[in-house]
């Protein structure tokens, strides 16, 4: 099978590439990647310099001539479509940028996709699209949309484009929801490697709220497993929900990182809520395990302190990522909170 992965140089992206191109000899992949600032090519250089079955585009999924260039002109099978603007802090703060790509984008590949007869199109999506939920209860694939921020709605419009595609046109796309991810090579925008940067500096924690807002997290391979299955079993208009089964307060990740690096919790520093900060996640991953014999093979502790173990022993990357861009928005983000 020959695969155009969409924003392969993000977090997600990078970990798919590398678990795929492992686990199937007899598969390609070419990644086009607009290498905005989450998306780092230095993450599969290797691969670059090393295996045939791997190609680098550097382009727009916004780019129409671009993505029919790609999907005409190397033979792809199917798509896989991980490219999105995914920082909700971000979203709030412009919301056009989300628009145009998780929607725009989104609509144009899939267009692209169907005028060149792709055989599959994977969409990835995140349970943010569900909004939020009580005490009790779990998100399925039946839950009503209720997104509720600029970046979860931009993400929803995108999975309705999807459902239009399939009803209207008959074209084989899926879609993937998933909880909290986490592992190697996440840009340090996000939560876990927010933390141990700050951790490792010895500066505070932000913490928003009172920290009690409640996550579901999941190791990223187990999500890439959950794609895979998506893309190799998954039934033609269906969407599936995929989670770890691990659902932790922010407060007691914060502590629990701390308590692994040995650092104290008079680090943490408690900041003003973010607007529509959604209070709890959870997946239900139910059809996913019937249908497609999905579950979850790393706990939460096992898969935390493997991520901690990867960003110790890959310095050089955390250093690199934190200049430019994202420093300057993090400077901008803290004083904001002030």
């Amino acid at each position: 099978m020959k695969l155009l992965v969409t924003g392969g140089c993000g977090f997600i992206g990078t970990n798919f590439i590398r678990l795929m191109l492992a686990k199937h000899p007899d598969w390609s992949i070419v990644n086009l990647d607009k290498l905005t600032y989450a998306g780092n090519r230095l993450n599969l250089m290797d691969l670059e310099e090393s295996e045939d079955r791997y190609e680098f585009v550097q382009g727009d999924i916004c780019e129409r001539e671009k993505v029919m260039e790609i999907l005409s002109g190397k033979s792809i099978d199917a798509v896989v479509n991980f490219a999105a603007e995914s920082h909700v802090d971000r979203s709030i703060n412009d919301p056009s940028p989300f628009v145009i790509t998780n929607v725009g984008g989104a609509q144009n590949l899939m267009e692209c996709a169907r005028q060149a007869k792709i055989e599959r199109f994977v969409h990835v999506s995140t349970d943010e699209v569900y909004g939020t939920l009580g005490a009790t209860g779990k998100f399925t694939e039946s839950t009503p949309m209720a997104p509720n921020s600029p970046y979860s709605a931009s993400k929803a419009g995108a999975d309705m484009m999807a459902r239009a595609y399939f009803e209207t046109y008959g074209f084989p796309i899926l879609v993937t929801r998933c909880s909290n991810n986490y592992g190697p090579y996440q840009f340090p925008e996000k939560l876990i490697p927010l933390l141990f940067l700050n951790a490792k500096a010895d500066k505070q924690l932000p913490v928003y709220g009172d920290g009690m807002n409640v996550r579901d997290w999941i190791y990223v391979d187990d999500h890439c497993l959950g794609v895979e299955l998506t893309l190799t079993k998954g039934r033609e208009g269906q969407a599936y929900n995929f989670g770890g089964n691990a659902e932790e307060p922010n407060i007691t990740v914060v502590k629990t990182l701390l308590s692994l690096l040995g650092k104290p919790e008079s680090l943490i520093t408690y900041v003003t809520d973010r607007p529509g900060h959604d209070k709890r996640y959870a997946m239900d991953y139910s059809l996913a395990a019937a249908e497609l014999g999905f579950a979850p093979t790393l706990n939460f502790a096992d898969g935390l302190k493997k991520t901690l173990d990867w960003y110790e022993a890959n310095t050089t990357w955390l250093e690199q990522v934190q200049s430019g861009e994202y420093r300057t928005f993090m400077d901008t983000w803290y004083e904001e909170r002030d």
